[in-house]
């Protein structure tokens, strides 16, 4: 049930938040060069126990994708689906998704200098949605859906940030900031607690982006309130 916040310019140009929700106990790595003879050149976030990324970056070609979680039918096992982790650094090495992917329901958010999209899977339907100019929010469904709590509550306050300033990092953190005022179990939250709805995921870390036809940076920043973290 992750989150990311992203402000899509013209005629070129994004940037974007990425809060990431995650079994606390699941052992991961920060952004770092984790795939160097698959991937050279690519950062991201590594997950340790399936070896693929939730973030992948590459800085060289200016590709960034991020991978969030979606509802889809129960019916296919565990055992049997194919790790999502593969999809950001397949994307950022320009390889599109398979027709039908044997994976569990996603959101994949694909970021270049010149344009983002979403491809969406369900387990029974694959579809590409483009991301249009200005600031959207995605999360386990679809993108700026007014059902989704958070969504609703936040989407607005994001839109109205100055456009484009050279504070937009420390703007979008104050937001983050105001947002913990909330119970992470709160529908709203944007740092989240999600054991109560069903799901042992907690926010662990978020991630800054900003892509460009002439520059790229990526890091990772510290979530305003106190959160376990299983690096070690």
């Amino acid at each position: 049930m992750c989150t990311v916040v992203i402000d899509v310019a013209e005629p070129g140009g994004s940037r974007l938040l990425a809060i990431r929700d995650e079994d606390p106990t699941r052992p991961w790595d920060s952004l770092g060069e984790w795939w160097p003879e698959t991937h050279p050149g690519v950062i991201g976030i590594r997950d340790r126990r399936a070896g693929g990324a939730w973030l992948a970056a590459d800085l060289k070609q200016r590709r960034l994708a991020v991978l969030l979680n979606r509802a889809d039918d129960p019916g296919l096992a565990i055992d049997a689906a194919v790790s999502r982790g593969t999809l950001p650094l397949d994307s950022v090495a320009g390889r599109s998704v398979p027709p039908s992917p044997r994976m569990h329901g996603f959101n994949l958010l694909e970021v270049t200098a010149d344009a983002a999209r979403i491809t969406s899977w369900d387990g029974e339907t694959l579809r590409e949605t483009p991301v249009p100019a200005g600031v959207h929010m995605i999360a386990h469904d679809d993108l700026d859906d007014p059902t989704t709590p958070r969504i609703a509550r936040w989407l607005p306050e994001f839109r109205e940030q100055p456009a484009r300033d050279d504070d937009w990092e420390a703007s979008w953190a104050g937001l983050l900031r105001e947002s913990t005022a909330l119970d992470p179990t709160d529908d709203r939250a944007l740092i989240r607690d999600n054991r109560p709805h069903g799901y042992p995921t907690e926010s662990l870390l978020s991630c800054l982006a900003a892509i460009g036809h002439g520059d790229m940076r990526v890091h990772e920043a510290p979530l305003p309130c106190s959160v376990r973290r299983t690096t070690g």
